[in-house]
């Protein structure tokens, strides 16, 4: 698949994607953005490549980065982001600052989880509704996240994120204890 197939099939699936989350209809999404139904529809099914200012137009609708839409990664279930790519935002001479460790674009209730599993435990979770949003960040040992099915070793300093409408669990394979911060992005009921 060629970049640009790469780019048209990724903006198809993510504008289908976040007019479905803010529940907008393809006329209402026109309306927003200043884009015709037809134009909408047909990036939707991949039929056309947009110019980058009806893209740009799409995006600041959906209230979301241009970047969101155009980005070929959002579809896949797990984004890893190791320490060295977290965001400093600030820091001082003294030593304090704030670090971005991890972001996803959702709305509806959100919730704070510490977890902490000793060597050879773990736990599981059913699907969560569609459009859920699991952030996590790994302090201490090295989790085993588990995500449709597939591992992915997340140590000690890195991120996560995932979406949880999918079976999914945690474990500790062995070693010190995992201690994780994760953060649930839950979709509002329509």
């Amino acid at each position: 698949m060629s970049d640009l197939d790469q780019l048209t099939q990724s903006l198809a699936r993510n504008l289908k994607r976040w007019r479905g989350e803010r529940g907008f209809t393809l006329d209402a999404l026109a309306a927003r953005a200043g884009v015709s139904r037809g134009m909408i529809i047909q990036i939707e099914q991949a039929r056309t490549n947009p110019s980058v200012g009806t893209t740009v137009k799409l995006a600041d609708a959906l209230g979301v980065a241009i970047t969101t839409l155009l980005d070929h990664e959002q579809g896949a279930q797990v984004r890893l982001v190791p320490e060295s790519r977290a965001v400093r935002m600030w820091s001082t001479e003294a030593g304090s600052s704030t670090t971005l460790l991890v972001g996803a674009e959702a709305r509806g209730p959100l919730e704070l989880w510490t977890c902490r599993l000793v060597s050879g435990e773990g736990t599981t979770s059913d699907p969560h509704p569609e459009g859920t949003v699991e952030l996590l960040h790994v302090t201490e040992g090295e989790l085993t996240l588990l995500v449709d099915g597939f591992a992915h070793a997340v140590p000690a300093g890195t991120s996560a994120t995932f979406e949880a409408h999918v079976p999914h669990g945690y474990r500790n394979e062995g070693g010190p204890p995992a201690v994780f911060t994760m953060a649930v992005a839950i979709p509002p009921v329509r």
